[in-house]
């Protein structure tokens, strides 16, 4: 029996994904539950399992197709041998052929300057509404400034650009990048280009929209680590006994966030039009680096959350992360950052906001340095915190007590336990 493969559910507010890579092929055998095809979204990378045992068919979707939820990615022949199927290549080969013809008929580079639809890289997000409304105005998406969830366009930001008197581009309007200028022969030979991930350029996308969209700020302090590098230091192979999970640093950064949150909640609201959004729970954005990009897992409701579980959430979404595990649910629903570039060597650095969120919090190497403690030079583990934050909802002396609370519970890691 003939079994369709569909593009599953891929989340909050995510409709659409590229075909990355088949990882089975026409006439391969593959086992229930076994991976068949990586599809890349605007969130994560991954894989759609066979629902059986069976023998795969037709591939519908060939490698860099973008395809909507519920569309036909292949077909399964359930309980098949696994005699080669030669057919099935051509089918792909067909669909690789499509996706080629579509790009070839998007407008070129002087088209784009024109004021014409941009081609379906610069498309692959938008809804299918929206796709269709660009392209029956003949829109640039690229010029326009989406007010949706995560700086995405909506219907109502197409239809307002269709309504707007014509006049001279507004600066924000020009193309973000200019042309290349060509390289020299002996430099071409050596340059070699490839096309960005649907993931790299929506994690580009989202940070431009970030500093094009809100008043950032970003502000500094350093804190003191003696107190809980001794505390790990003490209790670290009985909390794992306890646990099974190492004591880490950042469980603290987060539990001590969480109680600067609660005292000052605008670090915690987002800007939806013409309303403020306080957010009375505490979804806690980890950043971690891998091979793909910059992904952010949400500890959901970590503020419910003791110590020890909160090092096994982070544990957890850490390991997954670079496996490419994480699933786009986990993805979504964060009210607050906490990113860490110390552990690649960072020791100053000025994070940029995870929209729709309004603050991010930036942890940084821990150094040795000498500082002034009871009118006396002594050396210290030092950390630089930074806190990056939308001033239109969030005012200096908020976002500057924000870090300052954090930086005494950091400082006294006692306080957590008492919440004072």
């Amino acid at each position: 029996m003939a079994i369709e493969i569909t593009v599953p559910t891929l989340g909050e507010s995510v409709s659409d994904a590229t075909v990355a890579r088949w990882i089975k092929a026409s006439g391969d055998n593959v086992a229930a539950d076994e991976p068949i095809v990586e599809l890349e979204t605007d969130k994560v990378t991954l894989e759609v399992p066979s629902p059986v045992a069976g023998q795969l068919g037709d591939i519908v979707a060939a490698e860099g197709a973008v395809v909507e939820v519920g569309a036909i990615l292949a077909h399964l022949e359930e309980g098949a041998s696994a005699a080669p199927v030669k057919a099935p290549e051509k089918n792909q080969a067909k669909a690789q052929e499509k996706v080629s013809e579509k790009v070839s008929e998007q407008p070129s580079a002087p088209d784009l300057a024109a004021g014409t639809p941009a081609a379906t890289t610069a498309n692959d997000h938008l809804s299918p509404a929206v796709r269709r409304l660009v392209a029956e105005h003949n829109i640039d998406p690229a010029r326009l400034t989406g007010t949706g969830v995560g700086g995405r366009l909506t219907k109502a930001d197409v239809l307002n650009a269709v309504n707007k008197p014509r006049s001279a581009p507004a600066v924000s309007e020009l193309p973000a990048t200019p042309p290349r200028a060509p390289s020299r022969d002996v430099d071409a030979a050596r340059e070699e280009r490839v096309p960005m991930s649907k993931l790299r350029k929506i994690i580009a996308s989202r940070l431009k929209s970030a500093q094009n969209n809100a008043a950032m700020l970003t502000t500094f302090n350093e804190v003191d680590m003696t107190a809980l590098m001794q505390l790990r230091t003490d209790f670290k192979d009985a909390f794992e006994m306890a646990h099974e999970i190492r004591l880490g640093f950042m469980g603290v950064f987060v539990q001590a966030a969480i109680q600067a949150l609660r005292e000052f909640p605008a670090v915690n609201a987002e800007i939806d039009g013409a309303d403020i959004i306080y957010k009375n729970y505490y979804n806690i954005g980890v950043a971690v680096g891998t091979p793909q990009g910059l992904v952010v897992p949400v500890i959901k409701d970590a503020g419910a959350m003791d110590l020890a579980a909160t090092e096994q959430a982070i544990a957890d979404f850490g390991a997954r992360a670079r496996e490419g595990k994480i699933a786009p649910d986990e993805m979504a629903g964060g009210s607050f950052t906490i990113s860490n570039g110390g552990v690649y060597g960072s020791l100053m650095s000025t994070p940029i906001l995870n929209p729709p969120q309004s603050a991010i919090l930036g942890m940084h190497k821990i150094d040795k340095r000498p500082v002034v403690v009871d009118d006396q030079i002594v050396i210290r583990p030092m950390m630089y915190l930074a806190l990056s934050y939308d001033h239109r909802i969030i005012d200096g002396r908020e976002a500057v007590s924000f870090l300052k609370r954090v930086k005494d519970v950091v400082e006294d890691p006692r306080r957590l336990l008492l919440g004072v």
